[in-house]
């Protein structure tokens, strides 16, 4: 069972469920790439203050399972607010940052791009929607994005089990 740190900041309460370190496997695709499988480490801290911090990192892994590269990482800050509001900012190594807005519903976040960000160099991205959830003491979540002139559509989804 999870217990709720008592150095919880008490805004953060109602994104306790994500505190800890999440590993698991998931699927991707989209129109400009092929299918593949990746694994992948997610870890939502606290510092005491009104904000979750976050650090998400994914690997390509062969048929077999074995990891074989790198593939994105993200870090960012999980802000809850008044009315079961939630606001996620996160930075990209590959040139681009995001502002996520969207609610929390008990153990299920729903977001959506606000802003998107990028540099000269990095890819064409322009909105995203993402899914949380935990479901059977695991974290199910969903990535659908608009890049590469491509309309909002799935993208890459993952089934994650707390480590520690």
């Amino acid at each position: 069972m999870f217990e709720i740190p008592t150095d919880l900041h008490p805004d953060c309460v109602p994104l306790a469920f994500l505190l800890g370190t999440w590993e698991g496997v998931g699927v991707g695709g989209y129109p400009t790439i092929e299918e593949f499988q990746f694994g992948q480490e997610i870890e939502f801290g606290h510092l005491g203050k009104p904000f979750l911090t976050y650090t998400s990192r994914t690997w390509k892994l062969a048929e077999d399972g074995t990891p074989q590269q790198p593939l994105a990482t993200e870090t960012g800050f999980w802000r809850p607010q008044p009315n079961n509001r939630l606001e996620v900012l996160l930075a990209h190594p590959t040139g681009f940052v995001e502002i996520w807005l969207g609610e929390i519903a008990g153990a299920k976040l729903e977001l959506r791009t606000d802003v998107v960000a990028r540099t000269e160099s990095a890819k064409e991205y322009t909105a995203g929607h993402r899914l949380y959830g935990l479901v059977d003491r695991e974290l199910l979540w969903a990535f659908d994005m608009a890049a590469m002139g491509q309309p909002l559509q799935s993208h890459i989804s993952a089934r994650l089990r707390r480590v520690s």
